[in-house]
């Protein structure tokens, strides 16, 4: 008898393992030792303790008279049988037991060298099996090493190491060695028979697994999650319906002032999070969807997927948002192209359009203007120098340059 635990110590946990496959590994590497000496092990039992990792190697023949032995493999004389246990008879099959030691002590290493290669490749296995049974889930993790194009993260979990790549970081996202970081597992594949863990912060399911934690009713199916968009440390929209008219879902997402979504907004950096009321009513949808912005009139386009948008003058703006961003996410959410118009009633007679200025403006000027609905010089002159760089991110010069351009006009024509 031999002990695993004193020989193997190398891998005498086998911590990702499971016991019956960990005993399958230690028969196989042990069969292939008695082949190399014995050239089969049809005649052999190859025994593992699987609570105390003790081995146990029998030989079994048959006994024969001697002289009589025609396969020494399989067959053993009577004289040679009496030295292992004397109480053997002809036709007895006789169990003779072995140590490792008869092995060499060069096939014991070469075994010892396959068997820690054969449970790396299981823990490999295993560990990329259980990650791909995880992905959507959300880990927690410590940093562990900072690299950069990736954050190295020890998962609290497991132990094993998850790659956080700077791509699926948020805007503001900035860790050090040992802070804990949070995210979704997005990916898991083999890259070089290594298993691989993506971890992300941007994806819109980061933002759903995360609400679920926060709001007991997603988690019991009363509220359901319909859709989630995002621009990952700015804005998100997440479209909510309830299964019980007596619940709220928007006001269930948020908490009582607050609670329930202010957390969220910590952990995403800040990012202005949308929850709207979902309906399958297309037009009420997409006014909800452009919130906080105040909608006038909406005609839609369904063969296009097109809806042009009405809305008076100070509410264009609310409905692009910074850069975009409202009507982006509005798009996505509603799956309709969303273009924005100004009721015709607040254009003022003697106005001029941006675009006749193209001759003294650079187009990307006129489009950053455009950008957050202003479309003529009267609608640019009615904003303050300070307001127009803080909604455009222009520099000071460019605006107050563009302002002279568009005062002069007016100056001209009087």
């Amino acid at each position: 008898m031999v002990n695993l635990v004193d020989v193997f110590s190398d891998f005498k946990t086998g911590k990702n393992i499971d016991r019956p496959t960990m005993v399958r590994v230690l028969e196989d590497v042990f069969r292939t030792l008695i082949k190399k000496k014995y050239g089969t092990d049809d005649n052999f039992d190859v025994i593992v303790n699987t609570t105390t990792g003790d081995l146990e190697i029998w030989r079994v023949r048959e006994v024969v008279p001697d002289g009589e032995v025609t396969d020494e493999r399989a067959q053993v004389s009577e004289t040679e049988a009496h030295f292992i246990d004397e109480g053997l008879d002809v036709g007895d099959e006789c169990y003779e037991q072995l140590v490792i030691d008869d092995f060499g002590r060069r096939a014991i290493m070469a075994a010892r060298q396959t068997l820690v290669s054969r449970i790396m490749e299981l823990e490999k296995d295993e560990i990329y099996r259980k990650y791909s049974e995880r992905v959507g889930d959300v880990v927690t993790g410590e940093v562990n090493q900072i690299m950069k194009k990736e954050i190295l993260v020890l998962d609290d979990e497991t132990g094993h190491e998850i790659t956080l790549p700077r791509t699926e970081m948020i805007k503001g996202d900035y860790y050090r060695k040992g802070d804990v970081v949070k995210g979704i597992i997005k990916k898991v594949e083999m890259n070089n028979n290594t298993p691989f863990v993506m971890l992300s912060r941007t994806d819109s399911a980061f933002l759903s697994k995360l609400l679920e934690a926060e709001v007991p009713e997603i988690e019991d199916g009363v509220i359901e999650i319909k859709n989630v968009v995002r621009l990952p440390g700015e804005r998100a929209k997440v479209a909510v319906e309830s299964h019980d008219e007596r619940i709220d879902p928007v006001g269930a997402c948020v908490g009582m002032k607050g609670s329930r979504i202010h957390g969220i907004v910590r952990e995403l950096r800040n990012e202005n999070i949308d929850i709207i009321n979902y309906t399958t009513n297309i037009p009420l949808f997409i006014q909800r969807s452009l919130t906080p912005a105040k909608i006038s009139n909406i005609e839609l386009d369904h063969e296009r997927k097109r809806a042009a948008v009405y809305l008076d003058a100070d509410q264009v703006s609310l409905a692009i948002g910074k850069a975009g961003s409202n009507i982006k996410l509005a798009t996505k959410l509603t799956g309709f192209e969303i273009d924005v118009y100004r009721n015709q009633a607040e254009y003022e007679i003697d106005d001029v359009d941006l675009e006749e200025f193209s001759d003294a403006m650079e187009p990307w000027v006129i489009e950053a203007f455009k950008n957050i609905g202003c479309d003529t010089a009267r609608q640019v002159l009615e904003l303050s120098a300070e307001e127009l760089i803080r909604r455009t991110d222009l520099e000071e010069e460019t605006v107050r340059d563009v302002l002279r351009i568009l005062a002069e006009e007016f100056e001209e024509e009087k």
